[in-house]
């Protein structure tokens, strides 16, 4: 922006001498477009925390409740006029709240507080101060142009660093920040909230706002046109994206296999039943596996079952695969084992294969929407609701890094099992940005393998896993491919209608 020199008469030109002061252009208007646009943000913000901390206390508290809280914490910054990071403070102390923790007293109420500074004399004032009145335009064009001239010299001076090794460089400036809108699986949200993450980002100009979401929902029903990248958890959920959207462009930034999490007694049982593998890394076995739910098997039917004898079916708890894609990874893998261990093509074959793996998401009643939901259980409800979880190996492997596995728990490997390939759709020039960063910024790449995900570098996955004692298997041959983008959504489609 430039310097425009004034009189003292308003914003009327002032005639001095055939020459002419530059009328006064306020910025009032562009500053009240900005206020207003980020007021609409924090607006949205907000509204998108309360639907999914309804949905995150669904089981415990009222929708009313939740929205009684979000209320009486945003009241808490009013008058407040940095507003920034109001939203993430809030839903802090929403979470702390809801879940008993004991509040921190206004710790949330300082991070919000303006720093406020003197401000800084304009170009035009320090001038004035300079010239004795009247402030004319040919008064001050004299000092104007020696006041180029010294900023000229110094910065001659600064960038030539005097031809010797001894001088010194100014810090160079931050970058200003692009605030980037993301929708992304709710796997990954631990990996944007790091604050590693965010200062990796950060050096980049780069700030992103992510929303999460089941990976099938992402592609089915969220209204992408709010944001500047989508981020499932698999190759299919991407291509549906790129189709509705005519897109072609994406990035894998890192992927992760399909797992099951599990407890010691349950991987015993099920060693004695078949169904289990010993080895340093124990394998599931999935054709076994269907045999005993084909037939409609229980718990409590395994014979010598003294681990877990409860009157349930023998199911993998999974998500709802009519908004998840790690569901849709299940019954790709189900699907393939009851297709005699071949991939499904064919409408004929998409039916037979309908008619066997269905009843392995009727029969588990009520199902969350991403996979956050039910490792979460596996994590804090223990044996009893989640006996097994169908999870990315991420999960696993971010849960041990943060010291949140117990020593009863245990991975296993389906075999065969299939790779999620977690896809970057860039929607804007940011979110190709964004793409390209995740997928080739050494730090990112780093961190990325820190929260569990396999990225190019396989020697980074190895050392988190060695270095937390985590027991993966550090190569997975029994690997097999996801049917068609065309075939899996029939499949899906069919499991969505056996629910009515």
């Amino acid at each position: 922006m430039g310097v425009e020199a004034t009189g003292d008469h308003g914003a009327g030109a002032e005639e001095t001498g055939g020459g002419s002061v530059a009328t006064v252009v306020t910025a009032e208007s562009r500053t009240a477009t900005a206020v207003a646009e980020k007021a609409a943000r924090e607006e949205k913000a907000i509204k998108d925390l309360t639907g999914r901390l309804v949905q995150a206390y669904t089981d415990t508290y009222s929708a009313e409740r939740v929205e009684s809280a979000v209320a009486a914490a945003r009241r808490r910054f009013d008058g407040h006029t940095v507003r920034d990071f109001v939203p993430i403070l809030i839903e802090r102390i929403v979470r702390r709240e809801l879940d008993g923790s004991p509040d921190e007293p206004d710790t949330e109420i300082v991070a919000a507080q303006p720093v406020t500074y003197a401000p800084a004399p304009s170009p035009i004032e320090r001038l004035r101060a300079l010239v004795a009145p009247p402030w004319t335009a040919r008064k001050l064009a004299i000092p104007l142009a020696a006041l180029i001239v010294i900023v000229i010299a110094v910065a001659v001076g600064i960038g030539g660093g005097g031809g010797g090794g001894g001088g010194t460089t100014a810090p160079a400036a931050a970058a200003e920040q692009v605030l980037v809108h993301g929708i992304v699986g709710s796997e990954k949200m631990g990996f944007f909230d790091d604050p590693r993450v965010k200062d990796a980002l950060a050096r980049n100009g780069i700030r992103i706002q992510a929303d999460a979401a089941g990976s099938r929902q992402i592609a089915t029903s969220v209204d992408l046109d709010k944001y500047d990248f989508a981020f499932p958890s698999s190759t299919p959920a991407a291509e549906r994206i790129l189709r509705q959207r005519n897109i072609t462009t994406k990035y894998t930034p890192f992927s992760s296999p399909m797992a099951i999490a599990t407890f010691a007694p349950i991987v015993d049982l099920l060693t004695r039943a078949g169904v289990v593998k010993p080895g340093p890394v124990p394998t599931f076995d999935m054709n076994r596996y269907l045999d005993l739910t084909q037939h409609g098997t229980q718990w409590d039917q395994l014979p010598g079952n003294t681990e877990y004898p409860v009157n349930k079916s023998l199911l993998i708890g999974t998500t709802d695969p009519r908004t998840s894609n790690s569901a849709a990874m299940y019954l790709a893998v189900a699907g393939y084992v009851a297709n005699d261990n071949t991939i499904v093509r064919g409408q004929t074959a998409e039916d037979f294969v309908l008619g066997k793996v269905a009843r392995l998401f009727t029969k588990q009643g009520y199902t969350e929407n991403s996979s956050e939901g039910p490792f979460a259980e596996y994590l804090q409800g223990g044996i009893g609701p989640a006996p097994m979880v169908w999870i990315y190996e991420a999960q696993f492997v971010e849960a041990g890094v943060q010291g949140k596995l117990k020593p009863d728990m245990q991975l296993l490997y389906p075999g065969p099992t299939v790779l999620s390939r977690h896809t970057v759709v860039p929607l804007t020039p940011a979110g190709d940005r964004i793409g390209r960063l995740l997928s080739t910024d050494p730090e990112l790449q780093r961190l990325a393998s820190e929260h569990g995900y396999r990225t190019d570098n396989s020697t980074q996955f190895t050392k988190t896993a060695t270095d937390h004692v985590i027991p993966v298997a550090s190569d997975i041959a029994n690997v097999v491919d996801p049917p068609a983008y065309d075939t899996l959504e029939y499949l899906l489609d069919g499991v969505a209608k056996s629910y009515n």
